[in-house]
């Protein structure tokens, strides 16, 4: 039994070890490419603007 609460308590801290991690890596790619992601947003929006303006004009 004592073995079966251990094994529970140690997977739920490593979820939440991992969803951490996982989100600090995201938040680091984010800011080393943020020029690049605001490009690439700016670019996207640009062309449904255009595309949206030809098929209603």
């Amino acid at each position: 039994m004592k073995e079966l609460k251990t094994f529970f308590c140690r997977e739920e801290g490593m979820g939440t070890v991992e969803i951490i991690l996982i989100i600090v890596v995201l938040v680091g790619l984010v800011v080393i490419f943020r020029k690049q992601l605001n490009d690439l947003v700016t670019r996207i929006f640009s062309q449904i603007n255009a595309d949206s303006s030809s098929i209603l004009g």
